[in-house]
C-alpha cells in the first residue's frame, strides 16, 4: 500500500437509486483519485451504466480475481463480482436482487479490508428494503459489519458536517423504546466511543455536549427524570474519566451551540434527535461514519434518491465528503493497516 496514499475498498450500493451515477462520478474526480487508491466491488455493466448516466468516460483498470490482485497501477481498479444484469432491476424501485447486489458487495469489501488489504471501507447508498428482501434477517449496517468482521466491541454511526459529529445512544430502534434503552452504562460508552473516534480522526481533545431526552431537559423533573437519574451521573462519570463533555442540554438549543463552536459533537439519545437537526444544517454535504470496528467505515447520510435515478443530477457533495473523511482516518491509522500490494 502506498503510505501517502491509504487504499480504499468501496462497495457499489442499491444498483436502483443513484449508486451507480455517485460511484461513477467519484471515481472520476481527480480530487477522490488524489486522495487514496480506489479499489471498487461490483458489476461493470451498472457502473458503465453510471457512468453513462453521468455522461462520463471512465478510466479504470478491470479484474476479476480478487485474491491474485496484487499490484495497484495508478488507476481505479474494479473487481468485476459479475453479480448483476442491470436489464433485471427497474430503477426507483426496490428489489431482491438489488439487495443481493449491495449485500455481496458490502461483504467482501468488508473482508478485502478485514484481511489487511485497504485502509478503510466506503460504500455508496444502500436501501434497506431492497437489503431485507435479499436478507430477510438484516437489522442494519453494524450488525451486518459485526457479523461479517466476527466484531464483539462497542461500534455506533456518527454523521459529521462541517466538522461537526452527532453521535447517538440508541439507534435503530421504535421511539416507544428509547427511554427503556437509555442508561448510564450506555451513555458512558457512547461517550466513550465518540471521544476515540474523534481523536482517531485529528480531534486532539473533543468537547462533546450530551443532549437531554426531555423537553426542556426534564425542567427539573417535572417533564421527566432520565435527566437526572440516568443522563447527569453518566456526564459526570465521563468527566471523571477525563473527557471533555458538558450537559445534559436541550434538544431544541444545543445544535445551535454546537454550530456556533462551543462543541465539536453532540451525543444525542435517539436517531432522529440528531438527524433532523445535522441534515437541516446541510443534507448535501453530510457524511456518516460507522465506528468502533479496526477500520473506517464511511458513506454519505442520504439515501438512495430514487425519484432522481437515472436522470443524472445526483450531486456527490456527500459522497465526497465521506470519502475525505474515510481516506484523513486512513491515513492516520495506516501504519496498522499494510496492505499487499
Amino acid at each position: 500500500m502506498n503510505q501517502e496514499k491509504p487504499r480504499i475498498a468501496v462497495a457499489m450500493g442499491d444498483p436502483a437509486g443513484i449508486s451507480p451515477e455517485i460511484a461513477a462520478k467519484l471515481l472520476a474526480s481527480p480530487l477522490i483519485r488524489e486522495a487514496a487508491e480506489l479499489v471498487i466491488f461490483g458489476d461493470r455493466r451498472v457502473l458503465e451504466g453510471g457512468a453513462r448516466v453521468a455522461g462520463l468516460a471512465l478510466d479504470i483498470d478491470v479484474v476479476s480475481d480478487v485474491d491474485g490482485f496484487r499490484h495497484y497501477r495508478g488507476k481505479p481498479v474494479l473487481f468485476d463480482l459479475n453479480n448483476l444484469d442491470p436489464a433485471s432491476v427497474a430503477p426507483g424501485k426496490a428489489t431482491a436482487a438489488g439487495g443481493k447486489f449491495a449485500l455481496q458487495n458490502f461483504r467482501t469489501a468488508l473482508q478485502y479490508a478485514g484481511a489487511g488489504k485497504a485502509a478503510a471501507v466506503y460504500f455508496t447508498p444502500f436501501n434497506k428494503h431492497a437489503m431485507r428482501l435479499a436478507l430477510p434477517s438484516y437489522d442494519d449496517e453494524i450488525k451486518f459489519i459485526r457479523d461479517t468482521l466476527n466484531h464483539t466491541g462497542a461500534a455506533s454511526e456518527f454523521n459529521v458536517l462541517d466538522g461537526l459529529w452527532n453521535a447517538r445512544v440508541t439507534s435503530h430502534i421504535p421511539l416507544s423504546q428509547v427511554a427503556g434503552a437509555i442508561s448510564a452504562e450506555a451513555i458512558l460508552r457512547g461517550l466513550a466511543l465518540t471521544d476515540a473516534s474523534m481523536r482517531a480522526a485529528g480531534f486532539a481533545k473533543p468537547r462533546i455536549a450530551v443532549a437531554a431526552l426531555n423537553p426542556h431537559a426534564g425542567d427539573g423533573g417535572n417533564f421527566g427524570r432520565e435527566e437526572i437519574e440516568i443522563i447527569e451521573p453518566a456526564v459526570r462519570a465521563a468527566v471523571e474519566k477525563g473527557l471533555v463533555v458538558d450537559g445534559p442540554f436541550p434538544a431544541d438549543t444545543v445544535f445551535l451551540r454546537a454550530k456556533n463552536g462551543q462543541f465539536d459533537a453532540v451525543l444525542t439519545m435517539y436517531h432522529d434527535q440528531g438527524q433532523i437537526a445535522m441534515k437541516l444544517m446541510g443534507f448535501d454535504r453530510g457524511a456518516t461514519l460507522i465506528g468502533g470496528f479496526p477500520f473506517p467505515i464511511c458513506t454519505p447520510a442520504h439515501g438512495t434518491a430514487y425519484e432522481i435515478a437515472g436522470k443524472g443530477i445526483a450531486n456527490t457533495g456527500a459522497g465526497e465528503q465521506a470519502f475525505l473523511l474515510a481516506a484523513s482516518i486512513a491515513r492516520r491509522q495506516q501504519p496498522a493497516h499494510e496492505a499487499v500490494d
